[in-house]
């Protein structure tokens, strides 16, 4: 029997770099994984302030997980999102460090940190 509750992710080696592009490109996605990056551990959905309606972050979500930059599991009720940081550095060794450099200077550069 499988679990209901359980949430489809790309095998390691089904994710594409374009796919992970894509994902990293938009701005509330990126604020997510530079979120997920800064914490020690998983965090829950509900933890993620952001400035679009619930079914956009659900689906902002969905694009990071099926993309394969992040993975998802429930705790009791909580839906906890993780980076999956592993298997990025393994398939595309250096691109997510880049991207959270560039993003986070880019932001002290704007005035967003």
């Amino acid at each position: 029997m499988t679990n209901a509750r359980a949430l489809a992710h790309p095998a390691r080696e089904e994710i594409r770099v374009e796919g992970v592009l894509h994902a990293l490109s938009d701005p509330i996605r990126l604020r997510i994984v530079r979120q997920l990056a800064g914490a020690a551990d998983e965090l829950a959905c509900s933890r993620f302030e952001l400035p679009v309606s619930k079914s956009t972050t659900t689906h902002h979500f969905r694009v990071l997980r099926e993309s394969g930059v992040i993975q998802q599991i429930y705790r009791g009720t909580a839906k906890l999102s993780g980076l999956r940081t592993e298997d990025l550095d393994t398939l595309f060794p250096g691109l997510l460090s880049s991207v959270l450099g560039a993003a986070d200077l880019q932001a002290k550069r704007l005035g967003e940190d």
